[in-house]
């Protein structure tokens, strides 16, 4: 077999079989020593500001200069469970009133507010400190409410808010991605066993999974001091360092035991996997890591920390695989075979082609034109779907209704029905332009409460600045963020009453913000920067593979490809998430829309791994033309030889991501429901069909302008080859 021992992976992978204790105490200490920067930095969150884009960050940035940010509110309901209204309630909210008031983290409490129906009372708590982290100092309110409604059995006290539901949300959503981590590594040990029949072989990639992962939570904290944590980067991390971290150990010890199987000894076999599966491992790593980076073409805070996180778990696992798992390898030697589970053993070991991929090949192979034109049918079919992708950014309404903040939140707009959306209007003038701005905005108001996109019961309210010259209106719509009510509110404001409002008043600057308006923004922002991410991704992938492989036809292949896989995967994901057919299937409630930014996550992340399979198997394939076979026959011979490999990687990266999509938060579920149909795509359809037969249609074109033959063949080391651990005691 040609191997290579020019290229980095190979000499990282020699010098760590040659040099194991060092490798493996450096990978120690290195790992001891990102864990704990996590201890010692603490991870810096993204703050509202950071998140938003467009005229709604114009917005944030006025009301922030003229001193108008409201502060964190928290909202107390009191109500009766018969439904009544009783004196029981006044008494309650005035005892509640008193003892939040006393609370070191409250600024003011209102008086209590009736309802239209006056069966609820609402008091408005104000809190104190930046609104960015209200949701670390709330729990003495939710206390404080809790114990009230011990004292009061008979009426329903609870506690809504921004900060509640984040804190509520947070707490959530860190046991339930628990939950979904401690299913799948026993999973994914379990189907480790299966490939290798050996627990010490199965345990070693998941170790350094796990590694890979705990090194990279305490880089992240160090290197979101550049790039906020937005709260979910971390089950990135998590997600993207078990798949990627165990695929790329069991390329290199899948390739490490068939050349112990043909005769070499451990170290030999060590060296052939290193210019081999090692090299594939690099090019993948550096496609995912460089795919990644094309979320920072976004000019959005959550992608870009979404692909710093990644970056890091890719690049830790990538190294750990070429350095560390050699050293592993050389001082286990055999015993990396033991103990062996009896009868998967057996079946694990069994050598020859296997039948069945002869025979999945054999349309692809013999018929390349017309199996090259239905999967290529069917993937098109799949991805139409996409064509209507409705894209929306999750908004509180998203959250589930399992979390009792939650459902106060739903009884909070029924009861008080304007505090479902609020359109904010900001505006800042110059100096002597004081008086103007009020006469302007009174105007505005008395057109917005005429106007039936806003609600009727509550007028704007205007705030001022103490300089007179910045102001904050505040419109509430008796439509939830997300309806299309709630866009036209928005749309009416900024192309219609603000400008007429404002029109005449020299250097006045204004912006329309809100949820609402952020929701549009972010989205509109995607859109326009989605085919500049994509361009990136389709260019930089080109480069990659025809560096590694020297041929434009294979680098055009693989773009084509991606695309084809991606494209599908987007098709399902609205034919799931924006239908309702799949709710009991999958434990969800559609909300008829996909999470804005969940496809370009899809697409960048998908675009790296997809090309983990890809380069492994045309590895092999081209191993197999300089070998000297046809191109037909080495395609057979490179899909056949590493079947069992791909179809286990695979199986590992759709159990992670499959787990995942268990979550209930509907951001996790799309992210995990559409990596793990991409990766079935991709190890079954292109796999299977698309990939051979258009490789079989190009023969010898597969591999222009490069010559690649028998004139190419490497020599082939022998088994007679001093083992590398007596060569380094030299």
């Amino acid at each position: 077999m040609p191997v290579s021992n020019r290229h980095f992976a190979s000499r990282m992978g020699r010098w760590g079989a040659t040099h194991p204790w060092t490798a493996i105490l450096l990978w120690l200490v290195m790992v001891v020593g990102a864990f704990s920067i996590g201890t010692v930095v603490e991870t810096k969150e993204a703050t509202n500001q950071d998140l938003l884009v467009g005229q709604s960050a114009e917005a944030a940035r006025l009301v922030e200069e003229n001193g108008l940010r409201h502060p964190a509110a928290e909202n107390i309901l009191i109500g009766t469970r018969a439904g009544q209204a009783t004196s029981a309630q006044t008494a309650a909210a005035t005892e509640l009133r008193q003892r939040l008031s006393a609370l070191p983290e409250v600024a003011s409490v209102s008086d209590p507010i009736g309802s239209q129906d006056g069966r609820v009372l609402l008091l408005q708590v104000a809190m104190k400190g930046d609104a960015d982290t209200a949701a670390d100092r709330v729990t003495p309110l939710l206390t404080a409410t809790a114990d009230a409604q011990k004292q009061h059995p008979d009426l329903l006290i609870e506690e809504a808010g921004d900060a509640s539901i984040k804190h509520d949300f947070q707490n959530w959503l860190a046991k339930d991605v628990q939950k979904a981590t401690t299913i799948s590594v026993p999973v994914t040990l379990a189907i480790l066993l299966l490939i290798f029949g050996a627990i010490v072989m199965a345990g070693v990639p998941v170790l350094l999974g796990l590694m890979a992962v705990a090194s990279t939570m305490g880089l992240w904290a160090l290197a979101s001091q550049l790039v906020p944590d937005p709260g979910m980067v971390a089950d990135v991390i998590v997600l993207m360092g078990l798949a990627v971290g165990v695929d790329y150990c069991l390329f290199y010890l899948r390739r490490y035991r068939e050349e112990c199987a043909n005769g070499y000894n451990p170290a030999s076999a060590v060296s052939i996997a290193a210019a081999t599966s090692g090299h594939s491992v690099m090019v993948s790593g550096i496609a995912v890591i460089v795919s990644a980076a094309g979320l920072y073409l976004s000019g959005d805070v959550m992608l870009a920390s979404m692909a710093t996180g990644a970056i890091i778990v890719v690049a830790v696992a990538m190294i750990s695989a070429v350095t560390v798992l050699p050293a592993l390898l050389v001082k286990l030697g055999r015993a990396v075979d033991r103990p062996r589970v009896p009868l998967v053993w057996r079946l694990s070991q069994r050598n020859g082609t296997p039948r069945v991929w002869g025979f999945l090949l054999r349309p692809a192979t013999q018929h390349p034109l017309a199996a090259l034109l239905v999967a290529v049918g069917a993937l098109v079919a799949l991805a139409l779907p996409a064509l209507g992708m409705n894209l929306k950014a999750t908004q509180v309404d998203d959250f589930p209704r399992s979390l009792s903040t939650m459902q106060t939140y739903d009884r909070l707009v029924d009861a008080f029905p304007s505090t479902a959306n609020t359109d904010t209007v900001a505006v800042r003038v110059p100096a002597g332009e004081s008086d103007q701005l009020r006469t302007r905005l009174t105007r505005l108001s008395e057109s917005i409460q005429q106007d039936p996109l806003f609600a009727k019961d509550s007028p704007p309210r205007i705030r001022y600045s103490e300089d007179g010259r910045g102001a904050v209106l505040e419109a509430g719509t008796p439509t939830a963020a997300g309806t299309d009510a709630a866009r036209d509110s928005v749309t009416r404001l900024r192309t219609g009453l603000v400008p007429d409002a404002l029109r005449g008043l020299t250097g006045v600057e204004y912006a329309v913000g809100g949820a609402q308006a952020e929701d549009m923004d972010y989205t509109s922002n995607l859109n326009s920067r989605l085919p500049m991410v994509m361009g990136g991704v389709f260019a930089l992938t080109f480069l990659i593979i025809l560096l590694a492989f020297r041929s434009v036809v294979v680098a055009m292949t693989t773009v084509v490809l991606n695309l084809l896989s991606v494209a599908a995967s987007f098709g399902f994901l609205c034919l799931v998430f924006q239908r309702n057919w799949a709710e009991d299937l999958l434990d969800f409630t559609s909300t008829g829309h996909v999470v804005s930014w969940v496809p370009i996550l899809l697409f960048v992340i998908l675009s790296g791994l997809s090309l983990d399979y890809h380069v492994f198997v045309v590895s092999r394939i081209r191993e197999s033309v300089v070998a000297g076979m046809t191109t037909k026959n080495a395609v057979v011979d490179g899909i056949t030889r590493t079947a069992g490999v791909v179809t286990g990687a695979a199986a590992v990266m759709v159990a992670v991501f499959a787990t995942f999509g268990t979550l209930t938060f509907i951001e996790m579920k799309q992210i995990g429901i559409g990596l793990a149909v991409a990766i079935v795509i991709d190890a079954t359809i292109i796999r299977i069909y698309v990939l051979p037969a258009a490789m079989t249609l190009l023969g010898r074109a597969n591999w222009w302008p490069s010559r690649t033959g028998p004139s190419s063949r490497l020599p082939k080391p022998q088994r007679s080859e001093e083992p590398l651990e007596e060569r380094a005691r030299v």
